[in-house]
């Protein structure tokens, strides 16, 4: 059977590929340069996800390997009131939001920094990486620019709080 490529087919080809090139979802990270030693010491772990979002399952799966307890895994239809609940400004949103015990954790995070937040112990509602970065755990890609960690709450909402 013959079939006739069209401007309009190669568009629709094109735009799916950019599309997905942009998200960064294909292919795979080296998520070992993300690893810490033991897990991530929490009674609770809550993910709400975008429908449809794969690099969420990716990141899930890679957050189920350092932690203490059980993930609960929620995709949300209304993304932006669950931000807007847990005080995460649109400039340092993500695809996903992680609750741990008393702390939000939003976008990518490498387990080391949510350890240290673990550890520290600080005067803040949690940390956010925000996009989804190449290169970043669950994100395909290499990374290419340092990672922002932004701090959320706590009167410091935006503030740095390290730079990978």
């Amino acid at each position: 059977m013959e079939r006739t490529v069209t401007r309009r087919g190669l568009l629709r080809v094109g735009a799916t590929t950019v599309t997905l090139g942009i998200a960064g979802c294909l292919g795979s990270s080296s998520e070992d340069e993300w690893d810490i030693e033991g897990t991530l010491a929490v009674t609770n772990a809550q993910q709400y996800s975008s429908p449809g979002c794969s690099c969420c399952g990716r990141y899930a799966s890679y957050l189920r390997d350092h932690l203490d307890t059980t993930l609960g895994e929620t995709e949300t239809e209304d993304v932006a009131d669950l931000k807007r609940q847990h005080g995460i400004p649109s400039d340092l949103q993500s695809c996903h939001t992680l609750v741990l015990d008393e702390y939000v954790v939003e976008g990518h995070v490498p387990v080391e920094i949510i350890a240290t937040m673990l550890d520290e112990e600080p005067a803040i509602d949690g940390i956010a990486l925000p996009g989804m970065p190449a290169g970043s755990p669950g994100m395909g890609g290499t990374k290419s620019d340092t990672f922002t960690v932004y701090k959320l709450g706590g009167g410091k909402t935006g503030n740095v709080y390290t730079e990978i």
